[in-house]
């Protein structure tokens, strides 16, 4: 009988208060496109297969969301700005709220590497360092949760930190190094 990982991952994120609020805000909020992802979610994974509190270690709620209408750094600042204000602290200063949509326009000059527009929010996540890393949740008004993940969650739930298949990016060392330092039981495939 072979695991319902996606189940396992609900099961896991239902289980995070802070988590929880972030998805029905956002679902409020009706960003197009939306899409909760990196150490909100596979975070949470690995601090529940290692035995720690769910949240340890959680810093931000990184937050897409895709609007090619105006990729304008003052579009993006808006959304940025309407966006905090439906939180109270600490969540108003964790929640960082980008445009997927102008991500090629800054990407280059912050991590040295060319990066081709995108056409939704779920397309970065096949973009991420590590299919560990590249998944992705949003919730409907109902609260049912729709995860993304185009790798799949195998590498996720083995703890298996490899990189990305179709993107090797210089940084990987680092942040396979820096994961590690964090959840020593992860096994990294360089």
């Amino acid at each position: 009988m072979s695991r319902d990982l996606e189940a396992e991952l609900e099961a896991i994120l239902r289980r995070s208060p802070p988590l929880m609020q972030v998805l029905a805000t956002l679902q409020r909020l009706d960003l197009p496109d939306g899409l909760v992802f990196s150490g909100a979610v596979y975070q949470r994974v690995l601090n529940h297969l290692g035995g720690r509190p769910l949240d340890y270690g959680i810093k931000d709620y990184d937050v897409g969301y895709f609007d090619a209408a105006d990729i304008s750094y003052e579009a993006e600042d808006m959304v940025i700005r309407r966006v905090a204000a439906a939180f109270e602290p600490p969540l108003r200063e964790m929640v960082e709220v980008r445009n997927q949509a102008r991500v090629h326009v800054w990407f280059e000059g912050k991590f040295g590497e060319p990066y081709a527009p995108l056409g939704s929010s779920a397309e970065a996540l096949g973009r991420f360092v590590s299919p560990m890393f590249a998944v992705g949740v949003r919730a409907d008004a109902a609260g049912r949760l729709a995860i993304v993940a185009p790798f799949g969650l195998e590498d996720l739930f083995a703890r298996r930190l490899r990189p990305n298949p179709h993107r090797r990016s210089p940084n990987f060392e680092a942040i396979a190094a820096s994961a590690k330092a964090r959840w020593p039981e992860i096994e990294v495939i360089g």
